[in-house]
């Protein structure tokens, strides 16, 4: 399972160089020029429903379109790009997805379609992945609905290690997360977070001492 964070940080590119598959970077609309788009360095991009939805602002449509004209002239192919979704409100995501999925697949790049509290399997259009959004309480509870019936499968705000392993277990394609460079030394930060990437698995290890 990968671990895409919206950071450069340099262990972040040491980790796609000697783990292939194993990091990539999430790009958006407020941020991403300051994340360097590298050919080594796998890829998505978001597109900052979230940030707005926190931080109680509108949602800017011209940005986002700034963002994909700027990654499309890098000649560069992100693993998918989220259409614009609103946060907890399925039938605005829905709406968007109509409104705005084709100036994705235009350009040529997979789509991901972010569900919301609320949402079945029949609402997921024609998308190349799922991206499980919504409230946090909904999004973990409902998870497994989305991995058994959706070969790809990418979870947002996914902030402890804990977390990824459930769901790496419950087949994930790919989780993201914010904070995790923030005080970076922390044991249930970036080591955590580097002992996952080398394989060890704290759930397994516990199973182990069982018997």
């Amino acid at each position: 399972m990968m671990l895409i964070m919206g950071n450069s940080n340099r262990i972040w590119h040491y980790w796609a160089g000697k783990y292939p598959g194993s990091v990539g970077v999430l790009i958006g609309p407020s941020y991403e020029k300051k994340v360097p788009i590298d050919a080594w360095m796998p890829f998505v991009l978001d597109n900052d429903a979230y940030i707005c939805f926190r931080k109680q602002i509108p949602w800017d449509v011209q940005q986002w379109r700034k963002m994909l004209l700027h990654v499309k002239m890098t000649g560069l192919k992100p693993l998918w790009a989220a259409v614009p979704d609103v946060v907890a409100n399925k039938k605005a995501t829905i709406e968007n997805w109509k409104k705005y999925s084709n100036e994705i697949k235009e350009i040529g790049w997979p789509t991901a379609f972010v569900v919301q509290d609320g949402m079945q399997p029949e609402d997921v259009p024609n998308a190349d992945v799922v991206f499980v959004g919504g409230s946090d309480g909904w999004k973990f509870q409902n998870l497994k609905t989305w991995t058994s019936c959706f070969k790809r499968v990418h979870c947002g705000r996914v902030n402890a290690i804990d977390m990824i392993e459930r769901c790496e277990e419950l087949g994930c394609e790919s989780v993201d997360g914010t904070g995790w460079f923030m005080e970076p030394s922390r044991p249930d930060k970036v080591p955590a977070l580097k002992r996952f990437v080398e394989g060890f698995r704290k759930r397994n290890q516990q199973h182990m001492l069982c018997f």
